[in-house]
């Protein structure tokens, strides 16, 4: 991996921002990721991550941190928070702009225990396939301390499938609708393509029935998106 997205973070913290990150998917055409956006405050935050940080409580682990503003809203606030993310480019970031704690880390690997985990801006997105859910469900779970809890975001993405006429052409032989190959190009380079998972509200709590954690639909997006607190 190029570690793009690493890259573009750290051009826009060292005030070298020319262009933004170019994203796509297997069923969706080039998109732009703005870069401010990656470095917005708690007022520009969508309403889900909103309502995700008030819910905060305790020792935080932020998964999959990026540029970092979950971390450092939440360390503002007095809350200890550890972040992690497979960036190397993004944990610099994050240690520039004052996160006490942060690594370059799998979740996988992860070993401490905290109260609140945080897994945003499609938190599902980590586990790549549906085959992988469980794994990585069932370790987080190990991750948390007595009545602690997991708060993670996502969007059923089954709208993207739907004709003029209202009805959905999904290939029935195909995989699971929410499993997408994930393009990022950054200044002319290309990142080699990933698997990138949006997982619809029932689907998660049906995974999370099957590994012993509860789940609850904590609040609904504008589009199709949802935040969900297991413990």
């Amino acid at each position: 991996m190029k570690d793009l997205f690493g890259n573009a973070l750290l051009d826009y913290q060292n005030g070298d921002y020319t262009e933004d990150i170019m994203t796509s998917t297997n069923i969706s055409d080039d998109d732009a990721l703005p870069l401010p956006y990656l470095f917005r405050g708690f007022k520009e935050m969508p309403k889900l991550e909103q309502k995700a940080l008030k819910l905060v409580k305790g020792t935080v682990l932020d998964v999959g941190c990026g540029a970092g503003n979950h971390s450092l809203y939440l360390q503002e606030k007095g809350l200890k928070v550890k972040a992690i993310d497979i960036s190397k480019g993004a944990i610099k970031v994050v240690k520039q702009r004052g996160i006490l704690h942060a690594e370059i880390k799998n979740i996988l690997d992860e070993t401490d225990k905290f109260d609140t985990i945080l897994l945003l801006m499609n938190g599902t997105g980590i586990f790549q396939e549906l085959s992988q859910v469980s794994k990585h469900l069932s370790h987080i779970k190990c991750l948390l301390k007595p009545n602690g809890q997991i708060l993670i975001d996502s969007s059923d993405i089954k709208y993207m499938y739907e004709d003029e006429d209202g009805g959905f052409w999904q290939d029935m032989n195909a995989n699971y609708y929410g499993e997408l190959d994930y393009f990022l190009s950054y200044k002319g380079e290309k990142e080699l393509p990933m698997k990138w998972l949006y997982l619809d509200f029932n689907m998660l709590l049906t995974v999370c029935t099957s590994v012993g954690l509860k789940c609850e639909l904590i609040l609904e997006g504008d589009h199709f998106d949802y935040l969900a607190r297991l413990s």
